[in-house]
């Protein structure tokens, strides 16, 4: 395989790294072991002050400054633009960030490349670089590889390789002189305030709000404020994520009682997301096919119903706990 590989990633105003760029440098890093490829770090924001050696790149590019710290397409671009450029890179590999996202079909346009976004894998067969996608909510696994058009230009979901470990600090090579035309003036960059933070693509923990929480319970009646305040606290105290059923998601909708932090962005399934976390607790869900399939890549997946003979009794689940989910959590958050 001679194909040159540039790494692009982005730094926050800190300059640390997170999780899914990690996993991007480790892909990286296996690629030029596997073929012998050369390997190019580009970073734009800020230098990185994580060591980041274990990947073994050949050279490390930064486009770094006060303009290109914030999230803009018009400067991201350009710095993009010179990076590939300064690598003369054929490939490029990104992780799938929300800042990535937003420039990187612009950067396969202004490079006359092609762009494959949400890519799942990146292997050699042959001697030619192979990627590996989703389809069809994750029903269909296709292979994909570009024989021609080049540079061909990838960004990787997270939770598809393994992360590098952090070693020592590297040279940094900053590109600069950059023309920018922007109109935009970026003032300042404020947080979100108010509220409890419920997705966390980074927790070990999937917790899956299903519909029998705002149903009525054994002394007939709903007790929406009480799941409400035990599904939170287990969220907060144990800094899960929370996911939730379409049935759940929809019910205000039939009138019924919902939980007042669930929104579509929760939703997992076939008509939502396929997370990736480590272990995955389900509790009054019923387990068919629809919701089951959000579960697809969780490696350990528990349950917690009062029926039996649900879906997740029939080999969805690893452990299913037939009792009451109110007990239960009630019991789990004591001992969080």
């Amino acid at each position: 395989m001679s194909e040159k590989i540039l790494c692009l990633i982005t730094a926050n105003t800190e300059g640390s790294l997170d999780k899914a760029t990690l996993e991007c440098l480790g892909l990286a890093s296996k690629l030029k072991s596997d073929g012998s490829a050369e390997l190019v770090v580009g970073c734009i924001g800020k230098e990185p002050a994580e060591g980041i050696s274990n990947c073994g790149a050949d050279k490390y590019l930064v486009v770094s400054g006060e303009a290109f710290e914030a999230s803009r397409y018009s400067t991201d671009i350009v710095a993009a633009q010179a990076l590939l450029e300064s690598a003369g890179s054929t490939v490029v590999i990104a992780p799938s960030s929300s800042r990535i996202q937003r420039f990187i079909s612009g950067l396969a346009a202004r490079a006359n490349g092609a762009v494959d976004t949400h890519v799942t894998g990146i292997d050699t067969e042959d001697g030619r670089l192979t990627a590996t996608r989703w389809f069809y909510r994750q029903r269909i696994e296709s292979k994909i590889s570009r024989k021609e058009v080049r540079p061909w230009i990838m960004s990787v979901e997270s939770g598809c390789a393994a992360a590098i470990e952090l070693g020592d600090s590297v040279s940094w090579e900053a590109i600069s002189d950059l023309e920018i035309a922007t109109n935009t003036t970026v003032k300042t960059i404020e947080a979100t305030s108010g509220g409890d933070q419920t997705i966390r693509p980074d927790s070990d923990l999937l917790f899956v709000a299903g519909a029998g929480w705002t149903k009525k319970q054994a002394d007939n009646s709903v007790k929406a404020d009480k799941a409400a305040a035990l599904i939170l606290d287990f969220i907060n105290r144990r800094k899960a994520s929370l996911g939730s059923s379409k049935s759940m998601v929809d019910l205000g909708s039939e009138g019924q009682a919902v939980l007042p932090f669930l929104t579509h962005l929760h939703q997992i399934g076939q008509t939502g997301a396929t997370p990736r976390h480590l272990k995955g607790l389900a509790t009054c869900c019923h387990g068919e096919e629809p919701h089951a399939v959000g579960w697809r890549f969780i490696k350990e997946r528990r349950a917690i119903n009062m029926d039996a003979n649900c879906g997740w009794a029939h080999g969805k689940a690893d452990v299913l706990y037939v009792a009451d989910a109110f007990e239960v959590m009630e019991k789990v958050n004591e001992k969080l």
